[in-house]
């Protein structure tokens, strides 16, 4: 049975029944009900309520209270009715404790480190030494051999279009539609041999051969420009992960610094992971 088994039957038949009124001044530890002892309390309703998909939280509240409410105890019901838990079982829930808890201590981190001045200090750092970067609107068309590309240099010498002589020869088919056009890209974005010519072109004149793993390149530089710094607010989800990865590596290394760590099990054979047998 899976953790959910049952509760959408249960949420169907509770349709007419109204949820129970509760006294003013209930808190997280507002018992709700007892099972042979076991307290089930007011927030351990609201915690699974607020684990339920969107579709389920937005139910008519009667309907969910009653829903949650018998889910709780039947899954109580059932886990003492489990009287021994064998090492893989045992071996899970101690798994699934630490990553919650330790997933707590990451939002806690998160979120005293992500600010708007961690934002602004990150971002300046990245700039500070930031030389202005000129992009490139190019073209080129693209051949197999370089006699290919001689040949169609020699007929672009002759007056012939660039455009034309890409869209009819371009292996490059996808730019070659468009008259090789390749847009704007800054530095980085192409192959070192195809950047380097691009940059040592000027601009209207036609470079190549070119020679890259793609083949052999002709290259017609049509404009540069500086580009444009972006702005922090385009930047915010990189930088928002760039301050949190930090800020978590830092505090992991701060908190095993102060802890008590000794690791018996570095010497073990690695494959021991496979032996499924060990926790059967």
């Amino acid at each position: 049975m899976t953790k959910r088994s049952g509760f959408w039957s249960v949420l169907a038949l509770a349709a007419a029944l109204a949820g129970p009124a509760l006294a003013e001044g209930e808190t997280a530890e507002t018992v709700v009900a007892t099972v042979n002892g076991t307290k089930i309390t007011l927030g351990q309703m609201i915690a699974m309520r607020e684990s339920l998909p969107p579709e389920y939280q937005s139910l008519p509240d009667d309907v969910l209270f009653k829903g949650i409410y018998d889910q709780l105890v039947q899954q109580e019901v059932l886990a003492q009715s489990v009287k021994d838990l064998g090492p893989r079982a045992l071996a899970t829930l101690d798994n699934d404790k630490r990553g919650f808890v330790s997933g707590l201590a990451i939002e806690g981190i998160v979120k005293e480190a992500v600010t708007d001045a961690a934002l602004q200090a990150a971002y300046d750092e990245r700039f500070k030494d930031a030389k202005p970067q000129t992009e490139y609107n190019a073209a080129h068309i693209l051949v197999a051999t370089e006699e290919e590309a001689n040949k169609l240099k020699t007929d672009l010498a002759g007056g012939a279009d660039f455009a034309e002589l890409a869209k009819a020869n371009s292996t490059d088919t996808g730019s070659g539609a468009n008259g090789g056009d390749l847009g704007w890209f800054g530095l980085g974005m192409m192959v070192k041999p195809f950047e380097e010519a691009v940059v040592a072109d000027k601009v209207g004149e036609v470079a190549g051969p070119v020679k890259t793993d793609f083949g052999f390149h002709l290259i017609l530089v049509k404009e540069t420009r500086v580009a444009e710094k972006p702005t922090l607010d385009q930047l915010r989800d990189e930088l928002a992960s760039e301050v949190e990865n930090k800020a978590i590596t830092a505090k992991i290394e701060e908190l095993t610094k102060g802890a008590t760590v000794t690791r018996e099990g570095e010497g073990l054979d690695p494959t021991i992971l496979k032996n499924s047998a060990l926790i059967d």
